[in-house]
């Protein structure tokens, strides 16, 4: 799926916007990638409400900022591309810990930031009338299935139709040794599907400041750097499968190209013989 001329008429644009999977997207920043889109109802209402925005504005950017920098050392480094960008999109980045989440959600523009939402196990996160306060108040979080339970099947796209940017963590669970996993097709399926770019997005030094079975950071506030890159669309024809690999390919760029300025040589070889 290619971007068209951003020169086309807007009376185009008006009917390409609502074109479902058939999309093309003319511009990041055209007029018409903010407009068009199903206005949410009922659940899906409260996704895009603003007294919600505005209170995970408070917990997600005064609030665990303020806890994150007093653990970590953390650092940010976005694409000028992903400023301009206006509507829906996906957010791909590798899984290195528990703090992934909120970390992306608050290091993100909050232009672009504001609605985000995550999934997160509805038979844990949502079991509970707290716990889904919390993860609803600081992710935005819908409820997704696990053990074969359907009752939550297509929110995302539903979400992402409603004008309502996703984030998804594609290796489908958190690194057990630092090394990033196999992608998932399915967060490329929804963009395809939808017809909305992805951005995708690397975490540098996650893993080592907080590796799997630790409940904090490591002392010593150690850097972790989000990286977020310049935002993708599938070309024509392209398949899930194969834009998944391009997906991968460039969160691993950007993993690569930051890797040594944050953990260090010595880090990269201890790495690369493990």
């Amino acid at each position: 799926m290619t971007p068209k001329d951003p020169a086309a008429s807007s009376s185009s644009s008006d009917s390409d916007a609502r074109s479902g999977p058939q999309r093309l997207l003319k511009s990041l920043s055209a007029r018409s990638r903010a407009e068009g889109w199903e206005k949410p109802e009922g659940e899906l209402a409260k996704y895009r409400s603003r007294w919600r925005a505005n209170v995970r504005f408070v917990l997600q950017r005064v609030v665990f900022r303020a806890v994150v920098n007093s653990a970590v050392t953390p650092m940010v480094d976005t694409h000028r591309r992903v400023k301009s960008i206006r509507g829906p999109f996906v957010l791909v980045a590798n899984h290195t810990s528990h703090v992934d989440g909120p970390l992306l959600a608050m290091s993100l523009p909050w232009a672009q930031g504001r609605y985000l939402c995550t999934g997160t196990a509805a038979d844990y996160w949502f079991d509970h009338w707290y716990r889904r306060i919390f993860v609803r108040l600081m992710l935005n979080a819908f409820p997704i299935d696990r053990g074969g339970s359907r009752k939550y099947s297509g929110t995302s796209r539903r979400l992402l139709r409603s004008g309502v940017p996703i984030l998804v963590f594609p290796e489908g669970g958190r690194q057990q040794t630092g090394r990033m996993a196999y992608f998932k097709p399915g967060a490329a399926a929804l963009a395809i599907g939808v017809g909305v770019p992805v951005v995708p997005a690397a975490i540098v030094g996650g893993y080592e400041a907080m590796p799997k079975g630790r409940n904090w950071p490591i002392k010593g506030r150690p850097p972790v750097l989000v990286v977020f890159g310049e935002p993708m669309v599938s070309r024509e024809e392209e398949s899930a499968v194969a834009f998944t690999e391009r997906i991968q390919a460039r969160v691993k760029d950007l993993y690569d190209e930051h890797h040594d300025e944050v953990l260090g040589g010595a880090a990269r070889d201890e790495e690369d013989s493990a």
